[in-house]
């Protein structure tokens, strides 16, 4: 059923050097056989079995004890560990597929363990692969070896394309595959990557996916995923599926949908041209030659126009405008399958009844709703006052309709009839976090478990937006009521309408208007109008502080507080007694190493230069691995503070907006003494 072969050179990683194997003749499994799809024994060898009720055995149950949990709970769905002592020493590996949720991922990883010693009983090294995970254990310790092995398991569908497609076929899944791959390596910290390539009538589009063990360098990655996908031709020629799975890589593709979310990668349509004739050519050039004289006529003609209006502009007063992204068809291009009538959204929310009301947003109401076919929705209601309500929309739709990840809150529907601008998204029944840990009562039902769970998932949220999106996308209004929890506490990210997309490589912008929330906001945002992810990372550490402590982050002085929050963890952990500020609700024995671990990762995030802090990615890291050694932390950045409670000309930045009467809010004010509002504030 499956192989394993030696690549006749070395690569050198960060940490080890990695003997990968060239597959000379793999084996193959059942056309079109199910999964899962398990190799028993290591190649090579032969008689390596266990007894019954032996110590060897006795580890393999203590190993699936822990390492499904392991793996799920893991930002990159991935677990490495060892139970016992050697000759009866365990070693086991568990990858999920980059789509699959912490739910998902851990059954399917018990399951395999389940599975392992009925598909291939009492042998010592086994490897078994499902759609959504795979799982590995072995008496051999195959972590460091140097004969490291790509041991793989080969599938192929039995449909084949028709002999006249075959040759454009394989040439597009060749493309598909290894742009994907590319993907994989370049452009996700995480190793996996899924692509798109539409193709003809018959099979309008081909869906492929690879992934690389998370811990392997890109290098490593890359020839990993080469030499299976080197096999491409010999093994998969006009079948319409198929995919070479390995232990430290693999890929996969298909004529249908067979992963969760919009793919990564989305190439244009595949076509093939053949040669021109000599005729043909003879007639292009002729074409060739009369649109040369046509186009440099318009350009002409244009560059005209374009000065012209140059001119007339320049004459024009000119004003600072913060211009929402674009919103033409090919960005919200989904946006039609969307669409949701205004009555349908009337009878969901029974008119939106004031008995509706969950919630007061940023530009207007949030009513809970119940759509015909029974689906519970937050419909999101702004306001027809708001003057920035309307490209704020248009922003959050181009956004929403091209991410997708289950750490980000999902769009059901929209509306725009009678000049209504009303969005609708999934219902999240323990609603917004700031609700829970910050009521001296409700925050009980976040023990420990929940809290860190909703720190790595607000984290791996964040690492898509910033580094595994299709886009480069900073949220810029991070903050506690814009996370979102689901009935089983885990967090999604919302509000994507202050969100700003990035073009090419750049890294940092300037906008001449600030949105956000003073107390999450980075210090460089909020002064110079300079955002970047590492404004993001910022309000993460805010966030991380706050679910530790239990405490808001105000950032003014009040008869409650002497000092900001930021500045308070900072006093305590340098006089090393920072654990007095965790939540008292805390009380039933929480692991004091991981919480001061998220004080680290928490302070580590808000320091004052944004080179100092860390990319996203990094803290999943830090937070994921026990082995990991922190890097040394520098005093946070101070928040804006009123000066004086005395004087009158100070000014008070509010971290929290004031409802107007109608119940409508801007997400930034700044009130002075006399309560005087600016909702569109100039960076200095």
């Amino acid at each position: 059923m499956g192989t394993a072969r030696r690549l006749p050179s070395y690569l050198t990683g960060v940490a080890v050097t990695l003997l990968l194997a060239v597959l000379h003749a793999p084996l193959t499994a059942g056309e079109d056989e199910p999964p899962p799809w398990y190799l028993c024994g290591a190649p090579g060898e032969s008689g390596n079995f266990y007894p019954e009720n032996s110590t060897y055995q006795a580890n393999i149950n203590r190993i699936s004890t822990t390492l499904p949990n392991n793996a799920s709970s893991s930002p990159v769905l991935y677990a490495m560990d060892s139970v016992g002592e050697v000759p009866d020493k365990v070693y086991g590996l568990a990858l999920c597929r980059g789509d699959a949720n912490a739910s998902a991922c851990e059954s399917c990883v018990a399951t395999a363990f389940r599975d392992a010693p009925r598909r291939c009983p009492l042998f010592k090294d086994v490897l078994i692969f499902y759609d959504l995970c795979q799982l590995r254990y072995s008496n051999r310790n195959f972590f460091v070896d140097d004969d490291y092995f790509v041991t793989t398991y080969t599938l192929q569908r039995s449909q084949l394309v028709s002999t006249p497609a075959v040759a454009a076929f394989d040439a597009a899944v060749g493309l598909l595959v290894n742009a994907t791959a590319d993907y994989t390596v370049e452009n996700s910290s995480r190793r996996y990557g899924t692509g798109e390539e539409g193709f003809d009538r018959s099979n309008p589009k081909i869906y492929a996916l690879s992934q690389c063990t998370p811990n392997t360098t890109a290098d490593v990655c890359r020839t990993c995923l080469s030499v299976i996908i080197g096999q491409l031709h010999k093994e998969f020629s006009g079948r319409t599926g198929g995919g070479i799975f390995g232990v430290w890589c693999n890929f996969r593709y298909e004529v249908r949908p067979f992963f969760s979310g919009r793919p990564l990668l989305q190439l244009p349509a595949f076509g093939e041209t053949p040669p021109p004739t000599r005729r043909v050519e003879k007639t292009r050039n002729r074409t060739g030659a009369v649109l040369s004289i046509v186009m440099s006529t318009v350009a002409a003609i244009l560059l005209i126009a374009v000065a012209s209006f140059c001119c007339w502009t320049r004459k024009r007063p000119q004003a600072h405008v913060f211009l929402p992204y674009s919103t033409s068809s090919d960005n919200i291009q989904s946006i039609d399958s969307l669409l949701l009538t205004l009555s349908t959204l009337r009878v969901a929310t029974e008119d939106f009844a004031e008995t509706r009301l969950i919630g007061k947003g940023g530009f207007g109401m949030v009513y809970k709703g119940v759509l015909p076919e029974g689906q519970e929705i937050a419909v999101k209601r702004l306001c027809r006052s708001s003057k920035q309500g309307i490209g704020e929309l248009k922003s959050e739709l181009v956004l929403v309709a091209k991410l997708y990840h289950k750490n980000l809150v999902r769009l059901v529907g929209v509306c725009l009839e009678e000049r209504e601008k009303i969005l609708a998204y999934e219902y999240m029944p323990n609603r917004s976090l700031d609700i829970i840990l910050f009521d001296t009562e409700k925050n009980r039902e976040l023990d420990w478990g929940k809290r860190i769970k909703i720190i790595n998932g607000i984290a791996r949220g964040l690492q898509y937006l910033h580094e595994d999106s299709q886009l480069k996308i900073v949220h810029r209004d991070l903050k506690a009521s814009n996370i979102l929890l689901d009935s089983d506490y885990n967090p999604k990210i919302s509000d994507f309408g202050l969100a700003k997309i990035f073009g090419g490589d750049q890294s940092e912008e300037v906008t001449h208007r600030i949105a956000g929330t003073y107390g999450y906001m980075a210090p460089e945002y909020a002064m110079r109008g300079q955002y970047s992810i590492k404004s993001d990372v910022f309000s993460f550490g805010v966030l991380v502080l706050e679910i530790v402590t239990g405490r808001r982050n105000s950032g003014t002085y009040d008869s409650d507080h002497d000092v900001d929050l930021l500045n308070l963890v900072w006093e305590h952990w340098t006089r090393g007694n920072v654990v007095e500020l965790i939540d008292p609700s805390l009380s039933n024995h929480p692991p004091i190493d991981q919480m001061l671990k998220c004080f680290h990762v928490g302070l580590l995030c808000v320091q004052k230069k944004p080179a100092n802090r860390p990319k996203i990615s990094s803290v999943n890291i830090m937070l994921s691995s026990s082995t990991v050694r922190l890097p040394s932390l520098s005093r946070p950045a101070f928040c804006i503070q009123e000066d004086s409670a005395s004087d009158s000309s100070s000014l008070h930045l509010e971290p929290y907006p004031r409802p107007t009467p109608s119940g409508c809010t801007d997400d930034l004010t700044v009130v002075s003494s006399n309560d005087a509002s600016i909702t569109e504030l100039l960076p200095r």
